[in-house]
């Protein structure tokens, strides 16, 4: 479940225009002498404050700022139709439902305002408006959620067909296969080399543990830059776990194998990221054996990658 995609810059400004319209909304209601409506927004602004201090932060998810923005937005807009001496329309009830469907994800969104739908039906000045109201409202839920629905079509078909891994300059595991696959066959018929260098990076879990997500792509970003940029340009870069990739290195020996690998290796001994320090990668080499199935093989390349996750493992073999 991922949250929408919105620009950190836009999502302040609407924490900073949500901040500055509950205040003035609560001034009004002060100046119009409506004390009893005055409270809730004016303890609905601590909670923008809040939450705009939780955005600018990023010491957490950002669905909790989002979370809290969209109950306030719910609270001030029920109160506002419920209360006897407001004048404001059931069709403010539409407001904080656009809103939801903007800031959260579309699964979060159909179940809450599910829930709610029956909820807000049974409140005393929504029962005594005219039925056509329910029709209207069911049409803006269809309408909100068909383009979130057509997009996440959309990007479920990109994933499908993008060969390339969604986080990093790499091929995704079910292409790297494939294309591991097509090497091997064609250095078994045309009697060619081929190596594999597996690489594992083990700072990967600790940089999401103590910095996040954005450190994790920092990482990736910066190890498949120095591969690729020390590296032939028919050598195949794929991501086949979390945090390790194999390179697959055609018309390549043994010896050959070794010296990329120390070319990486004093490459990547030299990257420093701020978060991480300098970067940390345990390569190793391995070759196919004569005559050996691709699924032993692949096996084999399974079996390095797991080594090489083994907080015990010392040295490259």
């Amino acid at each position: 479940m991922k949250e929408p995609n919105i620009p950190h810059r836009l999502m302040t400004a609407v924490y900073i225009f949500g901040l500055f319209l509950m205040a003035g909304y609560s001034v009004w209601l002060y100046t119009m002498g409506q004390y009893d409506m005055f409270f809730l927004p004016a303890f609905l602004e601590l909670l923008l404050a809040s939450a705009l201090l939780m955005h600018v932060g990023r010491s957490i998810s950002p669905l909790a700022p989002r979370v809290i923005l969209l109950c306030c937005v719910y609270l001030v807009v029920i109160q506002a139709v419920i209360h006897p001496s407001g004048h404001a329309s059931a069709i403010w009830l539409g407001l904080p439902i656009t809103a939801s469907f903007v800031l959260l994800p579309l699964t979060p969104v159909l179940i809450i305002n599910t829930l709610l739908a029956p909820l807000l039906w049974w409140l005393p000045p929504i029962t005594h408006i005219h039925p056509a109201w329910l029709p209207e409202i069911l049409v803006l839920f269809l309408l909100l959620a068909l383009p979130r629905w057509e997009h996440l079509r959309r990007q479920a078909l990109m994933r499908a067909t993008d060969p390339n891994d969604s986080d990093c300059n790499a091929y995704q595991t079910e292409t790297l296969q494939e294309r591991l696959r097509n090497e091997y066959q064609r250095s078994y018929i045309l009697g060619r080399r081929l190596a594999v260098l597996v690489i594992h990076l083990p700072q990967f879990d600790m940089a999401g543990e103590q910095f996040g997500r954005r450190a994790q792509l920092a990482l990736l970003e910066r190890l498949c830059s120095e591969v690729h940029s020390r590296c032939r340009d028919h050598d195949l870069l794929g991501r086949a776990d979390q945090a390790t990739f194999w390179l697959v290195l055609p018309d390549t020996t043994e010896s050959g194998a070794l010296l990329v690998r120390e070319r990486l290796q004093r490459g990547l001994s030299h990257c420093v990221l701020v978060e991480l320090g300098q970067l940390d990668a345990r390569i190793v080499a391995c070759l196919p054996r004569h005559r050996e199935l691709f699924s032993v093989f692949v096996q084999r390349l399974e079996e390095r990658s797991h080594t090489l996750a083994n907080p015990a493992f010392d040295a490259p073999e």
